[in-house]
């Protein structure tokens, strides 16, 4: 499923320099579809671990806030203040009761 969300966003985000411009012979364009279509050219380059990291922050800042606050609404009042507990324990180095 990861996979797919990363094709998709960088397939949108995918710039027309970076992709040959399509053939103007109608022979020559029929060649490069067979060739995407049976796999013998990539019809999108690689994409770099800079694009990557890009679109994972992007979909990371889409759905950060709302996960959290579902989260919150699905806890009970005492399991929100243990977990209270153990981030101060553990962000001002006392051990957690």
């Amino acid at each position: 499923m990861l996979e797919l969300v990363k094709y998709v966003m960088l397939r949108d985000m995918a710039k027309s320099k970076q992709q040959p411009r399509r053939p103007s012979d109608p022979l020559a364009l029929a060649k490069v579809i067979g060739d995407i279509a049976t796999g013998q050219t990539d019809p999108l380059p690689a994409p770099t671990q800079d694009e990557i990291r890009r679109v994972m922050s992007a979909l990371g800042k889409r759905g950060g806030p709302i996960g959290g606050a579902k989260r919150a609404e699905a806890l009970s009042a005492t399991r929100r203040r243990e977990i209270a507990r153990e981030g101060a324990a553990a962000r001002w180095g006392k051990k957690a009761k």
